[in-house]
């Protein structure tokens, strides 16, 4: 655990997060602004999943047809929740939002299919969000 700490500490230090966390003047995005833009990017990965798995389910079990149903609901909330994302880039968006999908995948396992993620696991998603961290946080050139 204490490496897998050392290798974000230094990832976001090189990349300089840290840094900008420290400096009071970062540009137009603030502390809340970040966190609203995480919970979001979450809310929207829960979206996702959920509906995701609902198909998932729905194939495997070979239930009902009415298990599409709260699925294509959920798949529709995705959709609606990724457009609410701000930046000017789309690609941008749909690559940070890639990390905290990855994050939250492994979070959904271990809570919903009840197997909790290893150690491997848990180093891919923080390197994941260390990688949402960078394209959201990095400098942009006017």
């Amino acid at each position: 655990m204490d490496l897998l700490c050392s290798i974000l500490w230094l990832s976001l230090r090189f990349t300089g997060v840290v840094n900008w966390l420290a400096n009071e003047d970062r540009g137009d995005t603030d502390v809340p602004t970040l966190l609203t833009t995480t919970m979001l990017f979450v809310l929207t990965a829960c979206a996702e999943i959920l509906g995701c798995y609902t198909v998932y389910a729905w194939l495997k079990a070979a239930g009902s047809s009415w298990w599409l149903l709260p699925g294509a609901a959920s798949l529709g909330l995705f959709a609606w929740l990724l457009t609410l994302h701000p930046s000017s880039s789309a690609g941008r968006v749909y690559a940070a939002y890639g990390g905290v999908y990855i994050a939250t995948a492994m979070l959904w396992q271990w809570v919903v299919e009840n197997q909790r993620p290893d150690r491997w696991d848990l180093l891919g998603a923080v390197f994941c969000l260390t990688g949402m961290a960078i394209i959201v946080l990095g400098p942009r050139t006017p």
